[in-house]
């Protein structure tokens, strides 16, 4: 199997390693350090040598830092790992809900004054900026250091040396070659002479290569500076390329990932940083060399989240694809005895029936599988240590997806174990009315995110509920499922364009009880002119490309408009319709049960 259920959150080495850690920033004059989850190039998925915040806390989730001052260390989190994190670490630790609360004054208010040390490969020019201007005025400095935790982490893993393999240019719609000078030809028209390139998928995307250094994600490590003239000079261990060299061919100039830094120094004309990925060690480099700096975001970025038409087709497919995987299992799932099962039996089924499609590369995350108490720990990672028996009168939250060569995937579907109550389906009624609501949207051109989040939760607050987590995230073409910068949140001000893919999945979660979240991916498109309509304006709208059924036993059909009751009806037609010539016999039987017509 792709997913492992061994114990990786370890809270009772947490205590040593925090007073180990505080007896180096001691020797160092140091008052304190910040511990993020990041790594040198700067993606949200780190290899487990990068995973210092989990080695020092304990705490696993995919987003977080911890502020390790003399007194306290404070583990910020924000609201999906809440739960998470009062469960994997020590009391030694204190969370701290984040953004709510932000590192510079709580700072401020725990230290007073002080040198607080920080790697300046694990923070960017932006992130810099904030914690500075957040504490002006005040006696704390802010000092770039080696990192210590590499000093006293004894079986810290080496550094990860996956081979790399080309992407075809019939999926990626796009060769390497006109993609660099399509992004050369926008570099000359700003005035810069090269860009630097931090972040893998945008090295993967530009190059149309893919790698393994990163689990689940089929990412490089490495880094690159796109020059003016459509060429790229790469920073990545030679053994990774073997296989690509003549794919790359002779534009692409391929350098010992150790000379990144002094090749810096040597800069010149105007070159471009993304305050939001470049680390503080890039910025410093380049700032020794002749060049100048012009900050401006990196190059990659917006033309990797539009997705072309070969890009879309290939995701159509692979979630077609999983789609009848899905459906497979959940027909397996229905015919259980589900009280005789675990979290970890249906995170193995599950997997096995993506593995059948025998075109399935990796797992594209870690299955969350959580029942009962769990469904409501949002990224809930079953272990061999917490591996539930189902219990009737469960809810199981159940998000998953699969790496395939032409596409990502992710889906997630809140599944009954026997009688539910009553409250659980009125709750589970408002989360699909909200997925249906973003679904049916036509929005004008121009809008974010940050406008379209509220229709997801309105059925929700009008109960006076809520969830803790975005309402949608961009995701990658065989690349991250987590891709920006595009995103179905509140704090999104990015305007949503053709081509780009978010999920859609709202959620309520009862601490303690249950879980509910439903997720489909979305892809934005033009939207047709309405009949009748007289203003010309250009309207977007959202396509569906995930399809299985969704569970009709937990929906209160007198809570559904007639418009919402329709397009549930409608999208379970176009689940038969699209994932029937794709299933075995019995399955197909299943799914006409699965999804006849309210």
């Amino acid at each position: 199997m792709f997913q492992e259920f061994n114990v990786t959150a370890r809270p009772e080495q947490g205590p040593d390693r925090l007073k180990t850690l505080r007896k180096a920033l001691l020797a160092q004059g140091l008052d304190g350090f910040l511990v993020p989850r990041a790594d040198a190039h700067q993606g949200e998925y780190v290899a487990p040598r990068d995973d210092r915040l989990a080695w020092l806390t304990g705490f696993t989730g995919s987003a977080g830092f911890c502020v390790v001052l003399a007194e306290i260390a404070g583990v910020f989190v924000d609201g999906r790992y809440r739960t998470q994190v009062k469960e994997q670490v020590a009391d030694c630790y204190t969370p701290v809900d984040w953004p709510e609360v932000l590192p510079g004054p709580w700072i401020v208010e725990h230290l007073g004054a002080g040198r607080v040390g920080f790697d300046p490969w694990l923070y960017t020019i932006g992130q810099l900026e904030a914690l500075q201007k957040a504490v002006v005025g005040t006696n704390i400095q802010f000092v770039p250091v080696a990192n210590p935790i590499d000093g006293i982490w004894e079986d810290q893993p080496d550094a990860p040396m996956a081979p790399v393999k080309a992407h075809p240019t019939a999926i990626a719609g796009e060769s390497h070659t006109d993609k660099r000078a399509r992004l050369a030809a926008s570099l000359k028209e700003a005035g810069h002479d090269a860009a630097v390139i931090t972040l893998p998928d945008s090295i993967a995307w530009l190059l149309n290569i893919r790698g393994a250094d990163i689990p689940r994600n089929p990412l490089a490590h490495g880094f690159a500076i796109l020059n003016a003239d459509a060429s790229v000079d790469l920073f990545m261990a030679a053994p990774k390329l073997a296989a690509v060299m003549d794919h790359l061919g002779a534009d692409v100039r391929v350098h010992a990932p150790e000379d990144f830094i002094a090749y810096l120094t040597k800069s010149t004309g105007t070159v471009r940083l993304d305050k939001g990925s470049a680390p503080i060690a890039v910025e410093a480099a380049v700032a020794q060399s002749d060049a100048k700096i012009a900050y401006a975001q990196d190059p990659c970025v917006m033309p990797k989240a539009r997705k072309n038409a070969a890009e879309i087709s290939g995701m159509v497919e692979a979630h077609l694809r999983d789609g009848a995987a899905v459906s497979s299992f959940l027909n397996w799932f229905d015919t259980q005895d589900k009280t005789t099962l675990t979290e970890i039996d249906v995170v193995r089924k599950l997997e096995e029936s993506r593995r059948a499609t025998n075109a399935l590369l990796d797992i594209s995350f870690e299955t969350i599988a959580g029942t009962g108490p769990h469904g409501a720990i949002m990224h809930y990672r079953v272990t061999e240590d917490t591996n539930r028996q189902l219990e009737d009168g469960d809810l199981m939250v159940l998000d998953s997806g699969g790496q395939y060569a032409d596409g990502t995937t992710d889906i997630t579907r809140t599944l009954p174990i026997g009688a539910v109550d009553q409250e659980a389906k009125v709750a589970f009624t408002r989360v699909l009315q909200g997925m249906i609501a973003v679904t049916r949207m036509r929005f004008p051109k121009g809008v974010a995110g940050s406008h379209i989040e509220a229709i997801g939760r309105l059925p929700l607050w009008m109960a006076g509920q809520d969830f803790d987590h975005g309402l949608g995230h961009g995701v990658g073409a065989y690349l991250c499922v987590h891709e920006g910068p595009q995103r179905l949140s509140r704090v999104s001000d990015v305007p949503l364009e053709v081509g780009m893919i978010l999920s859609n999945e709202p959620g309520y979660y009862r601490p303690g009880a249950f879980g509910i979240r439903l997720e489909n991916l979305i892809v934005v498109e033009e939207a047709p002119a309405l009949p009748g309509g007289d203003d010309h304006r250009e309207m977007l709208q959202f396509r569906t490309l995930t399809y299985a059924p969704i569970a009709r036993d937990m929906i209160v059909t007198e809570m559904l408009s007639a418009d919402e009751r329709d397009w549930l009806n409608d999208y379970h037609a176009t689940c038969r319709q699209l994932l029937s010539p794709r299933l075995a016999p019995e399955v197909k039987l299943w799914l006409d049960d699965a999804t006849a017509p309210l």
